[in-house]
Order: structure tokens, then sequence, then C-alpha cells
């Protein structure tokens, strides 16, 4: 039976990759909103995708029907940002957290499930080595850290969820993205300092020829994950075999990628060397230490490891990630050097 889907947020980086898998690889029916679409250029005039240019807060009747008609609701719109948690703080809990218990609240209604991107960041500063969705413990840092906010808003939605499966019948699955990677992941052509994710904020500098800046001498560890097989995870969890993913929560990670983010940003430096458009720019580039504070903002505080326990996806969903590091970061790079404005070459 062919699936209605109602994805949130369908021009962002999972969003889009999301829909051009549906419609590549099922015969389901995906109906997008989003404030843009220069992401979604290989799915749009697609007989299977209907979009609505629009936004959240002002398109309400627009999402209201559609979380009638639909089985699934996919809600992809959030600030994920550090810079932004803590330069505008308010407007990160307006979004990610009013915004989507509206629409939660809907599902609730008519009786749609809904696949909610939870966030590895609600984990926060917990000292286990690894993180199991069942057992560990989510501890955030001090009120005056603004950065938590995403996390807590993220953590208070899983949990209202939970509680709204648990007591009202609610079908749901949260999903957790282990720093997901790839192509189309931000817009890197623009040097702007702090406003991308890490890996695109590196290869931002590698294009414009400046130095990478490690915050707080980059110690910091993060287990990276490539984007297709995430989202292959992500089809799965859609597909529902069975009920295999109804009520559970699910790392979408991979452990093996686990690095620092200083031994991230000299891989990265290793294999952009590679492309012979490059060689003579990376050959400039340094390597540089910068205080957290300094770059963020007093608010800032950091995240020492984040390393994803699998085992639900394996047990539940028959998934495990594929991908490994230098495989990610060269299809990444291959995507973004080769798409490089002529005025930068």
């Amino acid at each position: 039976m062919s699936i209605k889907i109602l994805i949130l947020g369908v021009n962002g980086f999972i969003g889009n990759g999301l829909t051009r898998a549906i419609l590549r690889d099922t015969d389901w029916e995906v109906y997008g909103m989003d404030m843009a679409v220069n992401k979604l250029e290989k799915s749009l005039g697609h007989p299977r995708f209907h979009f609505l240019e629009g936004d959240i807060s002002i398109n309400k009747e627009w999402i209201e029907y559609h979380v009638k008609k639909c089985d699934v609701v996919i809600p992809l719109v959030a600030i994920a940002n550090p810079a932004t948690y803590v330069k505008d703080p308010l407007r990160v809990f307006e979004l990610d957290f009013e915004a989507n218990l509206q629409i939660v609240r809907q599902c609730l209604q008519y009786k749609t499930r809904v696949v909610f991107p939870s966030t590895s960041e609600v984990y926060g500063m917990c000292d286990e080595q690894a993180f199991d969705e069942e057992t560990s413990n989510l501890v955030m840092g001090p009120i005056q850290k603004e950065r938590w906010i995403y996390a807590c808003s993220k953590q208070l939605l899983d949990r209202v969820i939970y509680a709204y499966g648990q007591h009202q019948g609610l079908a749901f699955t949260l999903f957790r993205p282990f720093n997901w990677i790839g192509p189309k992941q931000d817009d890197v052509y623009e040097p702007k300092e702090g406003s991308s994710r890490v890996v695109s904020q590196f290869i931002s500098h590698i294009i414009h020829g400046k130095d990478i800046q490690l915050v707080d001498g980059g110690s910091q560890r993060r287990s990276f994950t490539f984007l297709d097989d995430g989202i292959d995870c992500l089809l799965k969890i859609i597909a529902n075999k069975d009920g295999c993913a109804d009520g559970r929560i699910f790392n979408i990670g991979n452990p093996a990628n686990d690095v620092s983010i200083k031994e991230l940003a000299n891989l990265l430096l290793e294999i952009a060397k590679t492309y012979p458009q490059y060689v003579e720019r990376v050959s400039q580039i340094k390597i540089v230490e910068v205080n957290s504070g300094a770059y963020y903002g007093k608010g800032y505080q950091d995240i020492l490891t984040r390393v994803p326990i699998i085992r639900n996806a394996e047990e539940y969903l028959g998934w495990r990630p594929t991908t490994d590091l230098k495989t990610a970061l060269r299809c990444t790079l291959d995507y973004y050097f080769g798409e490089v404005p002529r005025n930068l070459e």
C-alpha cells in the first residue's frame, strides 16, 4: 500500500535527501513544505511530489489539512546551528519546540503517525562512553550557558511525544541523528563564521583559502554519519514493517567514524589536497586554535564526546551504516568542489 508522507522542512539537508530517496526507491507520495526550493531540483515536477513554498508559522491550515490526510508526518523544521543557540535562543525555542508541538498535537488529534527528529544533543554532557536510547542520562549544562536551549527543546518534545504515546495513543517514532554529513548540508560559498555545521564550515574555509579554526583546540569528538546511510535507516522507520519502529527511539549514527574535530580538520585537508584545483590553496591553509567564547559567545558550552549505541536500529530495523568517514568526506567534497562558483576558482 502506498504511503502518504508530509515532510515539513523538505528543502533542508535531511528533507531533500529523504524526498529524493522516496521518489527513487518507493511508490510513496510526498507532500512537502519549505521556504525555499534550491535543494529540490531533482524532485520538483515529479508526479508523486507535491510542494508548497511556505512557512510552518504562517501556513497552518495547509499543514493541518495534510496532517489529516497523510499517514506519516516528519517535522524537520528546526534551527540546528550552535551560533544561533547562543545569539537568539528564544527564536530557537519558539520554532524548535513551540511550533513543532502544535504539529505533534495535530498528529494526536487526527491519529496520524509522527516520525520526529530528536538529536544526539539530548544526551548533552552524559559521561558514558557511548549513548544508549533506553538507559543513558540526558545531562545539560547550567542555565546561563544558552547553547543548551536547542537540546532542552528537543528533549522536552521527546518526552511530550513519548507521554502522548504512552497515555493517549499517539503513534510515534523518535530518531536521533549523530552528525550527519554529505552534499547540500549548508551553503559553503558565503564566508560566514560559525553559521554552518563543522564539516561544511571547514569546507567553506578551504574554498575561501582561510585558516581552519579549531574551537578550544578541537579535542571534542564526534561520530560522523553519511547522509545516505541515515536516509536508508529513515526509510526503514517510515516503512515500519510489522510495527518494528512503533514507540521506539533510534540512534542513527556510525560509531566507527568517531574522531576528534582536530583529526577531522587534518583529514579534510589531506583529502582536499588530492583535488588538483585545490593543491595550492590547501598548502596555504593553517589550523589555528580559537577560544569558544570568542567564536560563539559567552553562552556557549561544548560537548566532549558523542558516540551512538545503535543496537535498536540493528535489532528492530536490520540497519547498519556502511560508509567510512574518508569515503563520506570525499563524496561531500566531490559535490562542493564541483559546485564552486566560477568567481572563487
